[in-house]
């Protein structure tokens, strides 16, 4: 892998591509407040689900560990964006604990003890690996297998734009977040030279190039809605 730190230009570039990835995700992470805005109010998750709020943190969990220095160079902007990811994630998961009924209650604490073991083991069990490269190889392909499964979102959401001509799920914000964040990072990705951060940004970004096209073609639909996409029903 050639270090980007060998090339002073390219440092500042990959350096205001990581903070404007770090700015961008910073409103993506904010997106479900409506949600949980209308849970504390009605003091029930009603339908909702919890599920893409755990995943969301799995995964933002594994990013984070790959972007530390023990396991990747150079990787500070992958590390904080998804530590940041991680806190409001466990945050929004807390808050769906609380008000959901016992036995959702049960399944969501069961989920994120899975959650946090899952990590636990990928953390361990990559420590054990004493060749640097294969490590960070290994956590890598972990990384970016978990990011891109992420994107069967934004694909279901894209199906039901087509399907049913409505934006209804598909805010513009939400989307025009994830397509700015996802760019930032496949630039940041490209300019440290790491396949592991701008193959799967580079498949987030032409989704949300999808996305903002599908938006403009069928925003003149009276079914608007500011529920984020993050959000699944059960």
């Amino acid at each position: 892998m050639i270090e980007s730190t060998q090339i002073p230009a390219l440092v500042v570039w990959k350096d205001a591509a990581g903070i404007a990835g770090n700015v961008f995700a910073f409103g993506l992470f904010l997106s479900p407040i409506p949600t949980f805005r209308r849970i504390i109010r009605n003091n029930s998750t009603e339908q909702f689900s919890g599920l893409p709020y755990l995943y969301a943190l799995l995964n933002c969990l594994i990013s984070m560990w790959y972007g530390t220095p023990v396991i990747s160079n150079d990787n500070l902007m992958v590390m904080t964006v998804n530590s940041l990811g991680a806190v409001f994630q466990l945050a929004y998961v807390i808050l769906f604990i609380f008000y959901s009924d016992k036995s959702k209650k049960v399944m969501m604490l069961g989920l994120l003890l899975a959650v946090f073991s899952i990590v636990a083991i990928i953390v361990v069990g990559s420590m054990q690996i004493v060749n640097r490269d294969i490590r960070r190889v290994t956590v890598g392909l972990l990384s970016c297998f978990s990011l891109v499964s992420m994107f069967a979102s934004p694909l279901f959401i894209i199906n039901l734009v087509i399907r049913t001509k409505s934006v209804e799920f598909m805010p513009f914000f939400l989307s025009l977040s994830t397509f700015l964040m996802s760019t930032s990072f496949f630039l940041y990705g490209i300019l440290n030279f790491d396949a592991f951060v701008y193959a799967p940004n580079g498949i987030g970004a032409m989704l949300g190039i999808i996305q903002l096209a599908l938006y403009f073609y069928y925003r003149r639909s009276p079914n608007d809605s500011t529920e984020p996409f993050i959000v699944s029903r059960e």
